[in-house]
């Protein structure tokens, strides 16, 4: 009887689940040709093949189901087993992986750092910035914040915080802009996107095609853009909060832009490090910071 390459299996799974060897070796982190040298062994090793090739997509053939149906309750139980180990891991250590948008954390996370070291001092936090969706549990991190309408699939999301778009400028701006109205920014630079403006506007009742001087791929930047005086930015108020507190940003105008439920702040995590006490320290330390930094834009508006 043909023995069963086991370190071939992840490989076989993911590609008959994808019906496409290049997007199973994404997956999986690997190259292409080395996950078709794993489907290659496997084969080899049992003396028939398991996929029918058409053309770019592979296709499990009856031997391949046959073996897929024997296959995934084990492979499913390693997975199981490998986040118990990783639980387990996890109970002893002081350290937090999390991942954030870039934006969030120049902007609001980092100066707020130093108040999270004074709280826990033995809790370490290792921050990754990027815009990517990550997989948490596959790339070693204990927690996200995101931004969206929430329900990641296999992942606990817990609504944070809402964040309008409101229009900002510097003081300069807001000297210039004093009481004109909504009309009167369309005559600004503009930062941004485009069709944001124009939704903006629309809400506010002026009929107006923009056309932005510049556009950013991160918020923090255009923020930052905004407060050097080159334009005008809707931007949300989360994101712009210690700026208008301190003075360096103005608000411009009381319309906000109707959301569509994608600008909620989200704590995401695998289910796994729900009760890791880490992860519970965070989350109560972000709502207290929010609640703060709330109650700083409630009086910085008044």
């Amino acid at each position: 009887m043909a023995r069963l390459p086991l370190h071939t299996l992840p490989v076989f799974r993911a590609a008959a689940t994808l019906q496409n060897l290049r997007a199973a070796a994404e997956t999986l982190h690997l190259t292409h040709s080395a996950a078709s040298q794993q489907i290659r062994v496997l084969e080899e090793q049992l003396g028939f093949p398991v996929f029918d090739r058409r053309g770019r997509r592979i296709v499990l053939n009856a031997a391949g189901q046959a073996l897929l149906r024997s296959v995934e309750p084990a492979l499913a139980q390693l997975d199981d087993g490998v986040q118990a180990a990783s639980a387990a891991a996890v109970g002893t250590e002081r350290r937090m992986r999390i991942t954030v948008l870039p934006s969030f954390a120049q902007r609001w996370l980092l100066p707020r750092m130093g108040r999270w070291r004074e709280r826990h001092p033995d809790i370490a936090i290792e921050i990754h910035a990027s815009q990517q969706l990550m997989d948490l549990q596959r790339e070693g991190f204990h927690a996200a914040l995101r931004q969206g309408r929430g329900g990641w699939p296999g992942l606990v999301s817990e609504r944070l915080i809402d964040s309008p778009l409101i229009p900002v400028g510097s003081p300069a701006a807001a000297r210039r802009l004093l009481g004109l109205g909504a009309q009167a920014l369309a005559h600004e630079p503009l930062l941004g996107n485009t069709a944001t403006w124009e939704r903006w506007f629309a809400a506010a009742g002026v009929r107006v095609r923009v056309n932005p001087v510049a556009s950013f791929n991160d918020a923090g930047l255009m923020l930052q853009a905004t407060e050097q005086n080159l334009g005008i930015a809707l931007a949300r108020e989360l994101l712009a909060a210690d700026a208008l507190c301190d003075g360096r940003l103005m608000r411009l105008s009381e319309q906000t832009l109707p959301h569509d439920g994608g600008d909620i702040y989200f704590l995401v995590y695998p289910s796994i490090v729900q009760h890791w006490p880490p992860l519970q320290a965070l989350r109560r330390w972000l709502l207290d910071e929010l609640e703060d930094a709330r109650q700083g834009l409630d009086a910085a508006h008044r």
